[in-house]
């Protein structure tokens, strides 16, 4: 349909630009082919928008044709002089009608369409076309001509950390003058350049990482960086920091502002490294300084950050573990490059929906993995991490053909009986791996039937299970007492756990509790301690992975950035 629109556009009927006549003096050796595609482009256009000649004489769109036009149908004159006119090329639609069929064009369309004619030129000036392409491609939903706070928390970005004194009725003074801005200025200028980097990226802090989400914002794009909620309310929200904006100060300019420290926005910028990458770099760092000088910016990153003070951490350990990482981020000052993301595919057998979860980890406080799952394999990736195990790597793993019975609610508070049924579990899985290696006929022998507490792994993805009680075995750590007391599967898996400095990484056996569709925990064995994950709930538009392809190559990225 859109094709048969774009040749009769092309054609243009009687109403053709300038520059079509010129095309058309300059190819007239083919002039008579040209005819003939014209004849059957019209023709089938008659089948499309045009009227039968039982149609009531009224309903035509124009009362005559434009000068110029072919003859439709068999070519009988008589015949068709007789019945109503019908639309021989889109000039010949209702303007009303060329609006809709603009409107669902793509926006990188329809500039080319704009020279075909000074009608169309003329039609495409209609805000409503390009308000239609900024909801559709974009997700901006605000209108306007009606905006009364522009981007989300505008009242918090202008009015509290550009002028606090500001009354709450004055602060559309600190904003653009958007009175004589049009959706198409939107596009041209701030949506459609910037369209790259919407979405999910990670950013390259060291061991650290982070998880930035890009968006559409009313007339703003912003770059959120998302943190996790202070230790250890792993089931709070996510907390969120604008790290930079790029909105329209002009109408014909997109203006970058960096929105790190706690002086308002200032001048910033952008630039687009490769295909999946790009860079922030703040011109003015003098803004993210505070007069107290840097234990001042120490004691408000903690507030930030931790949501206590120094005084309040006793344990040595891991106060140097703060204060290592707020010397280590802090020296970046908002000039990071960035990394794509993507959200991991969902298909119907996957064990439970995967996505991102924030989780505990011990003294390195909450941070974020993103579940995956790969046939009967589930992964865990960190999106941010710690000097033991960075970011980028692959904390947890686990095998879904080994699924684990938990014995009675009285023999689960024993950590040795929980360690026999995994380490049970852990020899078997290490001779099936084994038998994968050996020669041909040992695939040929039977399937181990597995140790006590172990299920065949057909099982573990079948029939819905009832929930069963659960509890922490006696002398476990956990940074969060408040877990769920019912459980619905439980299979074996492996952590990864290292030295500083991602020194000496190993693979240790654990178990793997899935308590809802939101929610699992892993107890690590050998650190006799306990994670709760909890699903991260806020909406990410611009993450879908392309292919399955491009998300596995993103894993395997992602390991070697901090590798």
């Amino acid at each position: 349909m859109l094709l048969r629109m774009a040749v009769c556009a092309r054609l243009c009927g009687g109403g053709q630009s300038r520059r079509c006549r010129r095309r058309q003096r300059h190819s007239q050796a083919d002039q008579d082919s040209d005819s003939e595609m014209d004849m059957d482009d019209e023709e089938e256009e008659e089948r499309v928008v045009g009227k039968t000649k039982d149609e009531p004489e009224g309903s035509s769109c124009h009362n005559s044709r434009p000068s110029g036009a072919g003859a439709l149908g068999s070519g009988d004159s008589a015949s068709a002089s007789a019945g109503p006119p019908h639309p021989q090329s889109l000039l010949d639609l209702p303007p009303e009608l060329l609006v809709e069929i603009f409107s669902s064009l793509p926006g990188t369309a329809l500039p080319n369409l704009a020279l075909v004619c000074k009608k169309f030129r003329q039609i495409l000036n209609t805000e409503t076309i390009w308000r239609r392409r900024c909801t559709e491609e974009f997700g901006m939903r605000d209108d306007l001509r009606k905006m009364e706070i522009v981007g989300m928390s505008s009242r918090d970005l202008y009015v509290k950390r550009v002028n606090p004194q500001v009354k709450s009725g004055r602060f559309m003074k600190l904003l653009p003058d958007y009175e004589h801005m049009d959706y198409r200025d939107v596009y041209t200028h701030l949506l459609h350049p910037y369209r790259h980097i919407l979405g999910l990226w990670q950013p390259d802090i060291g061991p650290y990482g982070g998880l930035l989400n890009v968006v559409v914002d009313g007339l703003f794009i912003i770059g959120w960086m998302y943190l996790p909620p202070h230790d250890p309310r792993v089931e709070d929200p996510m907390r969120r920091r604008p790290l930079f904006r790029i909105h329209m100060w002009e109408k014909n300019k997109a203006t970058i502002e960096c929105m790190y420290g706690h002086k308002g926005p200032h001048k910033g910028d952008i630039q687009t490294v490769k295909k999946d990458e790009f860079s922030t770099k703040c011109n003015q760092t003098d803004h993210h300084r505070m007069p107290g000088g840097r234990q001042e910016e120490f004691r408000t990153w903690l507030e930030e950050e931790w949501g206590r003070t120094l005084e309040d951490i006793f344990h040595e350990h891991m106060q140097e573990l703060i204060l290592m990482k707020f010397i280590y981020t802090s020296q970046y000052d908002n000039c990071l490059t960035y990394r794509r993301i993507y959200l991991p595919p969902c298909l119907p057998s996957d064990l439970l929906q995967p996505g991102l979860f924030k989780g505990t980890y011990g003294s390195h406080g909450l941070e974020i993995i993103m579940l995956s799952f790969h046939d009967s394999k589930a992964k865990a990736t960190k999106l941010t991490g710690d000097p033991n195990v960075p970011a980028g790597q692959l904390t947890l793993e686990i095998d879904l053909n080994c699924p684990v019975r938990l014995p009675d609610l009285e023999h689960q508070r024993s950590m040795e009986e929980l360690s026999r049924l995994v380490l049970g579990v852990h020899e078997e899985a290490q001779r099936g791996l084994q038998a994968r290696d050996a020669p041909s006929e040992a695939a040929e022998a039977d399937p181990p039937q597995g140790a006590e507490g172990v299920e065949p792994g057909a099982a573990a993805c079948s029939a819905a299970p009832e929930a069963q009680p659960f509890v922490l075995p006696l002398g476990v750590m956990t940074r969060n007492e408040v877990y769920p007391r019912t459980c619905k599967m439980c299979f074996y898996g492996t952590g990864l756990i290292a030295g500083h400095g991602f020194t000496s990484p190993e693979r240790t056996p654990g178990l793997f509790v899935l308590f809802d569709d939101d929610r699992f925990g892993f107890i690590w064995l050998e650190l006799k301690s306990f994670s709760l994950y909890s699903r991260l709930t806020d909406q990410l538009s611009h993450a879908q992975a392309p292919s399955i392809e491009r998300f596995e190559a993103m894993l395997r990225n992602m390991q070697s950035w901090t590798s």
